[in-house]
């Protein structure tokens, strides 16, 4: 009954990254692409405050890609 070995960061260009900064980042492109969408059919003059629906668009799209896409 072997543990298998996975790796607790992700090797790019001989830098070694944590798995959340990759999913922060992709979290942040993916926010980034969802308010464009959403500026572009101007469907962001029906939000409050729209900066902080950008944050939590980044919080929720890194928690989504750290759990389901980047293996722990």
């Amino acid at each position: 009954m072997g543990m298998e070995r996975v790796p607790h960061e992700i090797a790019w260009g001989g830098v070694f990254m944590p798995p959340l900064f990759i999913a922060a980042v992709l979290g942040t492109l993916a926010a980034i692409l969802t308010t464009r969408m959403l500026n572009r059919r101007k469907l962001s003059v029906y939000l409050y405050y729209p900066p902080l629906v950008f944050v939590a668009f980044v919080a929720i799209y890194t928690v989504l890609i750290g759990t389901l896409i980047i293996p722990v």
